[in-house]
């Protein structure tokens, strides 16, 4: 399978990024009745809830990642990421495979 990464952006609506480390697993929950974006795909860590959205914008996907709108109809309406860098303007992660 092709690594496919993901920017985690507006962290600083829920706890930040000093909650972040490196290797750090997130949930993908895809959000169809968000009404700014029908794309939308929020992020959840384990005991917090929401921590994030999957970027979707020019401005916060960092490198080489996908946007929400690429990666939607990639996923099921769940899937996990593993953090890789917590970087000032967002968090890079990789999709785990599914089985």
């Amino acid at each position: 399978m092709t690594k496919i990464y993901f920017t985690i952006a507006a962290t600083k609506y829920h706890y930040g990024q000093d909650i972040f480390e490196k290797g750090m697993t997130v949930r993908l929950v895809k959000e169809p009745e968000n009404d700014h974006d029908r794309e939308a795909i929020k992020v959840e860590a384990e005991g917090l809830g929401q921590v994030g959205y999957v970027a979707n914008s020019p401005w916060t996907v960092e490198g080489e990642s996908y946007s929400a709108g690429r990666l939607y109809d990639k996923i099921g309406d769940t899937a996990e990421g593993t953090v890789m860098y917590v970087l000032e303007k967002g968090i890079l992660c990789q999709l785990n495979e599914t089985e």
